[in-house]
């Protein structure tokens, strides 16, 4: 059923409708070509219209028609390895029916309708299920089952069948005689139901070594990427949605350059998923909002990203969630904001940013789902300062929510020194958290090393300060080999080259492996010094350039340990005790 009205204005993305009597968030079809829309303001029997296409040539006059809906979006088998834009219509299929750019007032299911799947069932007749319970499982991909969910309030099984269907088809009843599908439709601002949110305690495993040792993010944590232009931001991005330890990956592409998107798009099939081997995207769902795209489906594309990902969290998934970039949904509102004629505040921003980054942010978590599994969504948001000044109003409000902050600096990445993450003004909230797990889990030493490792940068930018005025020979010889150490840390540790076959991931295995090799090449050259050693000879070491060498080894171990026999014995020549 739908109800008509017409456009008395527009003003840009913004278009308000007379004759329907629409409520807030209702969807709409605007102009003689559908444009679709959402409202999000109503001034008497006038509702304004957030549209999500190009209002090129849209004139008062033209229908508004109103489907009995809100903006929704589709969830099923279908959805993994998909490429959508902000409003869930698939991009291959677009492309196919009208090549690379996509027409307005067009429309596609996000879910193939035509598609069968096998279906078995897990729960028997006469169970009472509601919205969230597990009814059953087809497997969409060789390592995911996707588990098909209830969306009803309390209502008694009739019975389910196993067999091969369409998402159309019923597999089974209620009681009532309503239909069992295997999809339903979400409305994207409304945050999916859990039982409970549980405290994170588990670290998101990211093969980065600079977030994972020294500034790591707990499963269901939030974390910001604020940077200047050309920071690595995206890279950082890209890295963490192909490494970390999720079983499921939501990339949403907000706002950024179509060449950016377009390497995820070209480079994800062809990446391995290091847990299971399978391509990358068979984990992956990708929603491509590029800048050329119009400026109110932003907004949308966050929306959707974040429903997608509770609903996998729903099926007993941990999931993570890249949102790149914040910043573009910020300046998207700060446009409809001003079109609105709104109330402006700091930077022109609207009064209700904090409040919209809020209602993202918490929609992370561990959870206990409807259907008593626990499961996470961890978020993690790219922040585009302009000109790196983090003081303006965006990455400030983020910092207020977010528990984890990964600092880019144009300075580092200027000299190349990649992730460009700032060791002195990042910091994580879940450092006790993840301690705990990574001395259980991977050494007792963890923690021990970590503490040390940042305790030598700190006091490596104290020395810097002295270096700058009175050159390194006025220091004495330990503080000489501070300097060292800590240039080996940031070297051999914190620098990591995401195009590298071997080094764009390293395990936390390997991390420790490189932790402990420089703690035991430390030692000995504090040996070294105190048998006054000269600095400069424990520096032009070959162990210390095959240690740094030994991470680009596909035979790591045995590389490392090669060096660290090397160090051994260029150590004893000194007169070193080894």
């Amino acid at each position: 059923m739908t109800e008509n009205g017409r456009i008395v204005r527009v003003s840009g993305p913004v278009v308000t409708a007379e004759g329907i009597s629409a409520r807030m968030y209702d969807l709409v079809l605007a102009g003689n070509d559908g444009l679709m829309g959402e409202v999000i303001k109503i001034v008497g029997d006038n509702s304004v219209i957030q549209v999500y296409e190009d209002t090129s040539n849209v004139r008062p006059g033209e229908p508004v028609k109103k489907p009995w809906a809100t903006s929704s979006v589709e969830l099923g088998p279908g959805l993994l390895g998909q490429i959508y834009d902000g409003i869930q219509r698939p991009l291959p299929k677009l492309m196919e029916k009208m090549g690379d750019f996509i027409k307005r007032g067009v429309s596609e299911p996000g879910l193939s309708h035509t598609k069968k799947y096998h279906f078995i069932p897990s729960v028997k007749k006469g169970v009472k299920v509601s919205n969230g319970d597990t009814l059953g499982y087809v497997q969409e991909t060789k390592y995911h089952r996707h588990y098909i969910l209830a969306n009803v309030d309390g209502k008694e099984l009739s019975g389910l069948n196993e067999g091969d269907y369409t998402i159309d088809d019923p597999v089974g009843s209620y009681s009532d005689g309503m239909p069992v599908l295997m999809y339903h439709k979400w409305p994207v601002r409304t945050p999916r139901p859990y039982r409970k949110k549980m405290a994170p305690y588990e670290p998101l495993v990211t093969g980065q070594r600079i977030f994972d040792t020294f500034f790591p993010v707990a499963k269901g944590g939030t974390a910001a990427i604020p940077g200047p232009f050309g920071s690595g931001k995206t890279v950082s991005q890209h890295q963490l949605a192909k490494w970390s330890d999720s079983d499921i990956v939501v990339y949403v592409g907000c706002g950024e350059r179509g060449n950016e998107m377009t390497e995820v798009l070209t480079e994800f099939p062809e990446l391995q998923d290091p847990k299971t081997g399978s391509p990358l995207m068979d984990r992956t769902v990708l929603i491509a909002n590029t800048s050329n795209m119009p400026v109110a489906a932003r907004e949308a594309s966050v929306y959707t990203g974040i429903t997608f990902a509770e609903y996998f969290r729903d099926m007993g998934y941990n999931v993570s969630l890249m949102a790149d970039s914040t910043s573009r949904w910020a300046e998207a509102m700060r446009e409809i904001s001003s079109r609105l004629e709104e109330m402006p505040g700091e930077e022109g921003f609207p009064a209700y940013l904090s409040a919209r980054l809020s209602t993202f942010y918490e929609r992370a978590g561990v959870v206990q789902t409807m259907s008593n599994k626990e499961a996470s969504v961890t978020v993690i948001g790219a922040v585009s300062p302009p000109g790196g000044d983090f003081s303006e109003p965006v990455t400030q409000n983020t910092l207020r929510i977010v528990k984890v902050f990964w600092a880019l600096d144009a300075k580092l990445a200027q000299r190349r020194h990649f992730p460009s993450v700032n060791w002195l003004t990042s910091y994580t909230l879940y450092t006790d958290i993840t301690n705990e797990w990574f001395n259980k889990n991977v050494s007792p030493r963890w923690s021990e090393s970590r503490q040390h490792f940042m305790t030598l940068l700190q006091k490596e930018a104290e020395l810097q300060e002295i270096v700058q005025l009175v050159g390194s020979d006025a220091l004495p010889p330990d503080e000489q080999l501070t300097l060292e150490i800590a240039r080996m840390i940031r070297e051999i540790l914190l620098q990591q080259n995401a195009f590298h076959e071997v080094d764009s991931y390293c395990s936390i295995q390997r991390q420790m492996m490189l932790n402990e090799a420089i703690i035991e090449f430390e030692n000995y050259a504090k040996e070294a010094v105190a048998k006054e050693i000269a600095v400069e000879s424990i520096a032009s070491m070959k162990a210390r350039d095959l240690l740094s060498k030994a991470r680009f080894e596909k035979n790591f171990e045995e590389e490392l340990k090669k060096a660290m026999e090397y160090a051994k014995n260029e150590f004893a020549s000194m007169g070193v005790k080894v």
